[in-house]
């Protein structure tokens, strides 16, 4: 019986290469390999002469594994399942195919687990920080029901489905702080560069000025002097924040509460959370994994601590014998639809079908809010920069219009 070590595999380096194929044409690309050498015999076996290879500059930032990368593996190791291509010379092939070289390294570490007796399920758990409890216990239900594919491609769809919702909520929390960000921006341009000029006009006025455009004018001084005060607060306080929020977890989880009550950021991450729990509950029942242990997988998949923290209750209740939808209902978090389609898959049998629909329902309605989201924020940037420049603009007319009336 082969025996599993913790022994790290050279990472490889990425190179790129230049070369013809079989039929002459000149061809290039990129492949993580250890040295050239072994590069050069990889390339001869697909078929291709290489002509020129050599080392790509190491990046500043060392490549790093994201979840995007992990959604891509699932996908192409269920293709080349679906086509026939044998465990390890499927992963010998994906492992080959990124520019990603920690990608690589790790699916060539999964690769010497499985050439070493190790399951499929069992080498991708030695790696819990890219593979949850979820895709590892598809795999593994997978590998003992002799249905690999069908539950990879299961994996696949959750994860292509969990990142498209992902995405959409960072695009929905970003368009409001780009627009901040923006008014920020403008704000400070006009007083530090546009307000000194209107300063020096009215100097020759030799009347006395508004008390508004007095303050403006201090506001520009005092801010072309001390610049590094509110830049170096705002520096502090982002980083603070984004330090409490990773350090403490009660902080963390008041966060996850008050973005909930945000007017329409809110309703898409509460929306949100929602799909991901109906899928990822979907996905583990299409599984055959018990409620018990499948909600332990779907509490972390919500990406809130109310939902989490609900999830969590839901198990404890289920444990004791409680009925899933009973239990949901108890939560208070989840809306009517959600509860009836979960009565209605439990009485039927067909639970993570209805599960499914219900995702399928709620992934659609955060793609609706996500491009609606301009419209329904526009009137809030329209205030924003009114009031911000508007006002600006306002102070350094002031004198002007005082002027024309006098004359």
């Amino acid at each position: 019986m082969a025996t599993h070590t913790n022994q790290k595999l050279p990472e490889p380096r990425v190179f790129a290469w230049e070369g013809t194929n079989k039929n002459g044409v000149k061809i290039k690309g990129e492949s993580p390999a250890l040295n050239a050498n072994l590069l050069r015999a990889n390339l001869r076996r697909q078929g291709i002469n290489p002509l020129r290879i050599y080392k790509k500059p190491v990046p500043l930032i060392p490549p790093s594994i994201k979840s995007l990368h992990i959604t891509q593996f699932a996908r192409q190791m269920t293709t080349m399942m679906s086509s026939g291509v044998p465990m390890v010379q499927a992963l010998e092939m994906v492992g080959n195919s990124g520019d990603n070289v920690a990608m690589s390294n790790l699916i060539k570490n999964i690769k010497r687990d499985v050439e070493g007796g190790s399951s499929f399920g069992v080498a991708l758990s030695h790696h819990p920080k890219y593979f949850d409890s979820l895709f590892v216990n598809l795999v593994k239900a997978g590998e003992q029901a002799g249905t690999l594919e069908t539950m990879l491609n299961k994996v696949a769809l959750y994860k292509e489905k969990t990142e498209s919702t992902k995405a959409k909520v960072k695009k929905a929390l970003m368009y409001p702080i780009i627009v901040i960000i923006a008014a920020i921006i403008v704000t400070a341009i006009m007083l530090i560069f546009v307000i000194p000029q209107f300063k020096d006009i009215f100097a020759g006025f030799g009347a006395e000025l508004p008390a508004f455009t007095l303050w403006v004018i201090g506001l520009s001084e005092w801010l072309q002097a001390n610049w590094y005060f509110p830049l170096g607060g705002l520096i502090i306080f982002v980083y603070g924040f984004l330090e409490m929020k990773r350090r403490s977890p009660a902080f963390s989880d008041k966060i996850d509460h008050l973005f909930l009550k945000f007017p329409i950021v809110g309703n898409i991450l509460n929306l949100s959370a929602i799909a991901r729990y109906c899928r990822t509950s979907s996905t583990m029942f299409a599984a055959g994994v018990p409620v018990v242990e499948a909600m332990d997988a779907v509490s972390g998949a919500t990406g809130n601590a109310l939902y989490r923290d609900a999830t969590l209750r839901i198990k404890d209740d289920t444990s004791k014998g409680v009925q899933l939808n009973t239990a949901m209902q108890t939560a208070q978090v989840f809306p009517s639809l959600v509860l009836q389609m979960t009565k209605i898959g439990e009485e039927s049998g067909r639970l993570e079908e209805m599960l499914g629909k219900a995702a399928d329902y709620y992934e659609e309605q955060v793609d609706n809010l996500v491009d609606s989201l301009a419209k329904q924020i526009e009137p809030l940037i329209m205030a924003v920069l009114g009031v911000l420049v508007g006002g600006l603009i306002i102070a350094m007319y002031l004198p002007i219009f005082q002027l024309g009336s006098v004359i």
